[in-house]
């Protein structure tokens, strides 16, 4: 099983372990509890899981043009950047950066948790 890692928009590790081959980005961040949103829930119709992948990006599938299509609506797009609903993993290990657009849509998700990291002054990302 390919092992994952993901770090949060700051550069911070928010979580990483192992996956089952075909799992797309944005599943194995729900399995491995990282703040991974999607507005849409993982369907290609909106931006908001936009990753950046460091490393393994040529070890997931292709991407395709309704994929590209979507991407274009993303902030801060890079030549690293997936879709986390359809980039699926092979057997290869996967390293990704889940994008501020990505964490503000998990957290406007899961308003207890956002009430938790504002109360901590984790939430908003401070620039």
């Amino acid at each position: 099983m390919p092992k994952i890692t993901i770090y949060n928009p700051r550069g911070e590790l928010e979580a990483e372990g192992e996956v089952s081959s075909g799992k797309n980005l944005l599943e194995a961040s729900q399995e491995l509890g990282a703040h991974h949103g999607s507005a849409c829930g993982g369907v290609c119709s909106c931006s908001t899981c936009h990753v950046w992948v460091k490393e393994g990006g040529a070890s997931l599938t292709a991407q395709s043009d309704e994929e590209a299509d979507i991407l274009d609506k993303a902030f801060d797009v890079k030549s690293t950047s997936r879709l986390g609903c359809q980039a699926e993993v092979s057997s290869k290990d996967v390293v990704f950066q889940i994008t501020e657009e990505s964490e503000r849509t998990w957290y406007d998700e899961h308003p207890k948790e956002r009430h938790v990291a504002e109360a901590a002054g984790k939430w908003p990302i401070k620039k």
